[in-house]
């Protein structure tokens, strides 16, 4: 495989992705950043959902984050909420408004359209490597992976409705399992 063309086709659909979000964002008065913060915290379990997770995901300033926060929370598309153990922490949680919001948006109208060009095959394929590519990228990062609950290491099954996280303690149900986590860890090969 040529890996420079490869990031040159990802690259470019990336950007496209990008230009995307911008032109339909500001439609709602939001920045990409805005959106991908959104999406992240639709994506994101209880252990995640905090402007720390918020901030090493996206890989952007404490300040930054800040600032986003502020935008979302002014146009009502998220709340802060105090954790009921610590309350010095805050979770962050998606309003209905905001739900709508990346209903409409995302993923992108043009991803979507692509998509349905593609036949069924196709769109399995093309998950399965891309879910392969970011699993290698993640291992090979010295950053948080943010990987998928069901597949860290802490995740032990119970049984097929009860799940249980050896690094919390906590008892999990089968839809947080389904989200991202910051302390996600892959399994060791």
């Amino acid at each position: 495989m040529n890996s420079n063309e490869a990031y040159d086709y990802i690259e470019r659909i990336s950007n496209l992705l990008r230009n995307t979000l911008r032109r339909f964002g500001a439609s709602h008065g939001l920045q990409p950043t805005h959106l991908e913060a959104l999406a992240y915290l639709k994506a994101c379990n209880r252990y995640s959902d905090t402007p720390k997770g918020l901030t090493d995901y996206l890989g952007l300033t404490k300040g930054t984050v800040s600032q986003t926060l502020k935008v979302l929370e002014s146009k009502d598309l998220i709340k802060k909420n105090i954790d009921a153990k610590d309350k010095r922490k805050i979770h962050l949680a998606i309003s209905p408004k905001g739900k709508a919001v990346i209903k409409d948006l995302l993923p992108p109208f043009l991803f979507r359209d692509a998509c349905a060009h593609l036949t069924s095959v196709a769109q399995l394929q093309l998950t399965r490597y891309l879910k392969q590519l970011l699993r290698e990228m993640q291992e090979s990062n010295t950053l948080k992976s943010f990987g998928v609950c069901r597949s860290c290491r802490f995740n032990q099954q119970k049984s097929p409705e009860n799940y249980f996280c050896k690094l919390t303690g906590e008892t999990l149900s089968k839809q947080e399992t389904l989200a991202i986590c910051r302390e996600h860890e892959y399994q060791k090969s």
